[in-house]
């Protein structure tokens, strides 16, 4: 960490300090500007021990990851990173302040939010605790480490049906359906092209590893689970702000055009927050790209950015 004392201006803040933030934090340093990183320590796969199919990290610890891009993002002088988290984002007559939970504010000519979402798993027994370890939610992330055995996906309704179609390619699968819907004619016929077993029996809990046991006393052992999670904002700056938000197949995210800026005029998103799905590789591609529409921001104004 740097040790200048801390301003309270800054020329970019970033909010979110996991891959999306660095990401855009570095293309900011290295463009000379002064960058405040705001980091309330939350990142989204915080839970899960390694990282997949990012490009040149695959396998490598996701803490790891995370670590290395901070050391090297403060090794840029015009740097300062801030742990805690912002409350308030306001509109200045040039600008935006960020005003963090102890009170304290600091000011900026954009913002790149970076925020995050948090995953709203169902609320079954042993899910939960097994979040990111061996119940999942990315097959591209986590599919492939499972090595072709017993994959169990847990329904939480229709939407469930994209993971039962998808994850054949990755080991055998089983839909539980758990009372939450009963797919139709059409469905039925596409799981049974793919190998998908259906399990109508309600489940009682997830024991073991990822062993699914049913309410009539079976128990099934999986390799691994696969669920998806409602997801929320990790933070509620970007609707304070009015951006404008859009709702995806699992929750509201904000809405960004092709270079990532928001519907208002020097605010930019990336990251998990603002798309409808994501993972590593997809953060940092759209944290770069934030980075980068926020410089030329600070250099032609809100209409060239």
């Amino acid at each position: 960490m740097t040790t200048q004392k801390m301003s309270t201006e800054f020329d970019v803040i970033v909010v979110g300090g996991s891959y999306a933030g660095l990401s855009a934090a570095t293309q900011l340093a290295r463009a000379r500007r002064r960058v405040l990183v705001i980091d309330a320590g939350q990142r989204r796969n915080r839970y899960a021990q390694h990282s997949h199919g990012f490009l040149g990290q695959d396998g490598r610890e996701a803490a790891a990851i995370a670590a290395e891009g901070r050391a090297q993002l403060l090794k840029y002088p015009t740097v300062q990173w801030l742990e805690g988290a912002a409350a308030q984002a306001t509109r200045l007559a040039r600008g935006f302040r960020i005003t963090l939970t102890d009170g304290r504010g600091f000011d900026a000519q954009a913002l790149v939010l970076a925020t995050g979402v948090v995953d709203e798993l169902p609320a079954l027994p042993g899910l939960a605790e097994r979040w990111g370890m061996s119940v999942f939610h990315c097959p591209y992330c986590h599919g492939y480490e499972l090595m072709e055995g017993r994959i169990g996906v847990m329904a939480v309704g229709p939407l469930s049906m994209h993971h039962a179609l998808m994850l054949p390619d990755w080991g055998q699968v089983t839909l539980f359906l758990n009372e939450t819907f009963e797919p139709d004619v059409e469905q039925l016929a596409s799981m049974a092209r793919r190998g998908v077993t259906i399990e109508r029996t309600a489940v009682r809990r997830i024991a073991g590893h990822a062993t699914v046991e049913l309410a009539d006393g079976r128990a099934i052992d999986m390799a691994g689970l696969f669920v998806v999670s409602r997801t929320h904002s990790g933070s509620p700056l970007a609707e304070q702000l009015g951006c404008e938000m859009e709702e995806g197949p699992t929750g509201l995210f904000v809405r960004t055009d092709a270079t990532k800026a928001t519907s208002v005029a020097g605010v930019f998103a990336c990251g998990d927050s603002a798309r409808a799905a994501g993972n590593v590789a997809m953060a940092v591609a759209d944290g770069a790209m934030a980075g980068v529409a926020a410089h030329r921001l600070t250099i032609f104004g809100a209409q060239a950015a």
